[in-house]
């Protein structure tokens, strides 16, 4: 089928390219010149794993195009995804400026029959606010065009966002009629060859489903960071509360890792968007909330346990932190809401001097920081932590997982390791000589003099 795509950016190129891995003909239309011509050339706006090869197999197959000519691609398509961005505004609530733009340039242009679905992530009734966006353009230009609007949510995971996209563990179809249903359907056919994963509903209740299930999972972490305080203090240690609960097949052990707060595009925004979606209805969301809040507030504990820790050494001003892990999460460059980047403003309003390493993520983090004198960018975990009075690791990614501790610790000025992820043990830490300080575990199980 010909599919068109507004909007290059993670959800769309992502989708799109898988679209044409499963043999569509796909054009992905940005107003972005530049990240078109990128995109031409091969060169990927994000990384992603895998994406840089799919994306340059199907390019090469002529199955993938990139352009900024809506006219072109919507002649050329039968149904439009409209994947741009739907930032928050100041009150928690989304934009919708960049939707609402794209489905005015599809109006525009569109000749016949079309299908525009809603791939972005949307508050509930934004479907009925795009139909009318499309029927306003269309009367300005006195005509009369048979179309549909559909819900279609994406539920990729960064990092492994390929995986999800070709592999789903189910499809979201919010249609209006049986025509629409059945295009999309078929877009879906070549991903449902083991089974049906496709789930058909109301369009209301397909937007709400997105945001249901984000905030569902940014509540099991703010959960188990709430556990993880409450074990600090009564004596327990919240990694094997983890791995207790967890066992419950009630329960699951997705998203019980206790840390440092969830970031990225979606939980943080989505969850505050639902909160705003709720109160224009009329409804309390104390629990949206408190989940949001507790986020906000586990952001700031190992800013708090580093500053507690120096208070009796001297205090913060002058102090060395390496900083191991820069994104919200490992196997991406996205620095958006990054848990890192508060501790960083903390640490250097406090007089710090850090030392910064991520093997992906710098370029990005880079222009936000960009070169602060208090910043040192570092090369390698070995060179982020040499001459430091202590370590800060935020981000899991795994070529932290076996680190010769006890070389760095011969390079250190002083012992301390803060685990903003409890990726080790606290024995096994403390044998090598280091001051360990982890989230969710007692004094008296860990280091921390």
């Amino acid at each position: 089928m010909n599919i068109f795509i507004a909007g290059t950016g993670y959800v769309g190129l992502v989708t799109g390219a898988c679209f044409a891995e499963m043999g569509h003909s796909v054009i992905c239309i940005d107003i972005d010149q530049n990240k078109i011509e990128n995109l031409k050339k091969g060169v990927i706006p994000i990384y992603e794993p895998g994406l840089e090869e799919i994306v340059k197999r199907n390019t090469s197959q002529n199955r993938l195009f990139f352009s900024t000519d809506y006219a072109a691609g919507i002649a050329a398509s039968q149904v439009c995804f409209i994947a741009v961005p739907t930032p928050s505004l100041p009150n928690g609530s989304c934009d919708l400026s960049f939707v609402e733009k794209a489905a005015r340039e599809i109006a525009f242009h569109m000749n016949s029959y079309l299908v525009l679905v809603n791939k972005s992530t949307v508050p509930v009734g934004t479907a009925d606010r795009v139909k009318k966006v499309v029927q306003e353009e269309l009367q300005k230009r006195g005509v009369t065009i048979p179309f549909d609007v559909v819900s279609n949510p994406e539920f990729l995971k960064e990092g492994a966002a390929i995986q999800d996209c070709l592999k789903p563990d189910r499809i979201i179809i919010g249609a209006e009629s049986q025509r629409a249903l059945e295009l999309l359907r078929e877009i879906y056919a070549p991903f449902m060859l083991s089974r049906d994963r496709i789930l058909s509903m109301d369009v209301r209740s397909a937007e709400m489903t997105k945001y249901a299930a984000n905030a569902m999972l940014a509540t099991r972490i703010s959960f188990m960071n709430e556990i993880a305080g409450i074990c600090k203090h009564v004596g327990a240690d919240v990694n094997e509360v983890r791995k207790g609960i967890g066992s419950d097949s009630r329960i699951g052990y997705s998203f019980l890792y206790p840390g440092i707060g969830y970031g990225g595009s979606c939980f943080p925004k989505d969850i505050r968007a639902l909160i705003a979606v709720a109160k224009e209805a009329g409804v309390d969301p104390e629990l949206l909330q408190a989940a949001d809040e507790v986020n906000r507030r586990q952001k700031q504990l190992l800013g708090q346990k580093i500053a507690h820790y120096f208070s009796s050494r001297g205090g913060m001003r002058g102090k060395v932190i390496a900083i191991w892990g820069l994104s919200f999460k490992p196997d991406t460059d996205d620095m958006r809401e990054a848990p890192s980047l508060d501790l960083i403003v903390h640490l250097l309003h406090q007089g710090a001097h850090l030392r910064l390493f991520d093997p992906i993520a710098m370029p990005n983090a880079q222009k936000i920081l960009h070169n602060h004198p208090q910043i040192t960018w570092c090369k390698d975990l070995f060179e982020a932590a040499s001459q430091s009075h202590a370590i800060a690791l935020l981000t899991e990614w795994k070529l932290f997982r076996l680190v010769d501790f006890h070389s760095i610790r011969k390079t250190m000025q002083g012992s301390a390791f803060f685990d903003g992820r409890n990726q080790y043990k606290p024995s096994e830490m403390s044998a090598k000589g280091f001051d360990y300080i982890c989230i969710g575990v007692p004094d008296h199980m860990q280091k921390a003099l």
